[in-house]
């Protein structure tokens, strides 16, 4: 009892960390449509890393400062490229709800991709045990990955 006590414990005072990434293909612009969901403790943590301090009472009011700060973080730690051509996102709508920071980013990318590397680095130089989940869809093509430390990396045949 007093075993299962102490690890039920140890479990809720161990944090998660876990992030989600949803790519999805949508035909007309041809752009790709990014989802991303993670904590937002944990961005402000990654994001000290590079020497740009943010506390959370920044993300009281959305600026601009803040919109361009989170979009250049994200800009070094998603790669996406479609057919070897780099993909750059731009911050449609961000909204921070508790403590889960999301926000959807538009990728375009003209026609759909025979192929798209996908590279998550999203505090992959924080925490030895960070899981970055990544779904990618293209039409009937869809399939999801679990990117970690040590694979950070993938590249998804389309066609």
């Amino acid at each position: 009892m007093v075993r299962t006590l102490i690890i039920s414990v140890w479990c809720l005072m161990h944090p998660v960390h876990v992030t989600l990434t949803s790519i999805d293909f949508v035909p007309d612009p041809g752009r790709f449509s990014v989802f991303i969901r993670l904590y937002l403790d944990d961005f402000l943590s990654d994001n000290k890393l590079s020497g740009k301090v943010l506390n959370v009472e920044d993300f009281s009011v959305e600026t601009s400062d803040i919109r361009n700060e989170v979009e250049n973080y994200i800009a070094g730690k998603l790669i996406i490229k479609a057919d070897n051509k780099l993909l750059t996102g731009k911050i449609r709508e961000m909204k921070v709800e508790e403590i889960e920071l999301s926000m959807n980013l538009d990728y375009p990318v003209g026609k759909v991709p025979d192929s798209v590397l996908v590279q998550n680095l999203i505090m992959t130089d924080l925490y030895p045990d960070m899981s970055n989940m990544v779904i990618l869809k293209v039409y009937d093509f869809e399939t999801g990955v679990k990117m970690t430390t040590e694979i950070t990396e993938q590249t998804f045949k389309i066609k």
